[in-house]
């Protein structure tokens, strides 16, 4: 099973048909049909490490300001505590919670609805620590590589790209900035020779990295993607584009 990093972007995608949306429903047609998949979404940023572990995990809209029927949605995924424990036993001796108060936030759904809108495949949720630095995080994923050999589909969401205090409101047409075009085509040209390292310790980059990634929380699921890379694997953008100037939905595919 390939392992993929979505650019998640506007919750607004979720509700909207557009050329970052049908990217993500030709991805999940370029495979087969996972048995499973396993989320980290940068909107489950915690001080823990936690897994979701229920039978039925709710639809979290872990946002505001958005129109009433962004709020109506649903994914009416099944969870899996099969998978949730074995993403558990993968980790140790690190300790990871079995978390029941969680469900699947906007990271994971805006997606899942494009990609997956039947929602008959059962989705596990990792949380990102954030008392842990990327290289943790990074070696960490590492232990997750089993997963694929199960079908099991290990996605990351955020965004290479994401300075909301630089965002064009209400122009989301709007070309790039410099500053995240570069960084972006860094990261892009590091990816192709699949060199991590530095996209690792990405906050060596420069300025152009502390501007498009000025917290981790949407950078860090791309490293979750990238620790799975096996020998063999192709690296692939199926999802290329930008929204609102500072926000990149490149999608990253290994395999």
């Amino acid at each position: 099973m390939p392992a993929v990093f979505f650019g998640h972007g506007n919750p607004m995608n979720a509700v909207e048909n557009n050329a970052f949306t049908a990217g993500w429903s030709t991805i999940a047609t370029s495979f087969p049909q996972p048995a499973a998949i396993v989320s980290i979404s940068a909107h489950w940023y915690v001080p823990f490490t936690a897994v979701t572990a229920v039978d039925a995990p709710r639809t979290i809209h872990d946002f505001g300001g958005f129109p009433r029927r962004l709020h109506e949605v649903q994914y009416p995924a099944k969870g899996s505590r099969e998978i949730a424990e074995q993403v558990c036993s993968l980790l140790s001796p690190e300790v990871v919670q079995m978390d029941a108060s969680w469900g699947l936030d906007h990271g994971t759904w805006s997606v899942l609805v494009h990609a997956y809108p039947q929602a008959d495949i059962p989705v596990v949720q990792l949380s990102i620590d954030k008392t842990r630095d990327a290289s943790w995080h990074y070696a960490t994923a590492k232990q997750l590589r089993p997963l694929r050999e199960q079908g099991v589909l290990v996605m990351g969401s955020g965004n290479i790209v994401h300075n909301l205090h630089t965002y064009a409101w209400g122009n989301r047409a709007a070309g790039p900035y410099a500053w995240a075009l570069r960084f972006e085509n860094t990261a892009r040209a590091l990816l192709e020779r699949q060199e991590f390292g530095p996209l690792v310790d990405y906050e060596s980059l420069g300025r152009d990295a502390q501007l498009s990634a000025p917290t981790p929380d949407h950078y860090l699921p791309l490293l979750y993607v990238l620790a799975q890379c096996e020998d063999g694997d192709k690296v692939r953008f199926p999802v290329e584009g930008f929204d609102g100037g500072s926000v990149s939905m490149l999608a990253v595919q290994l395999g």
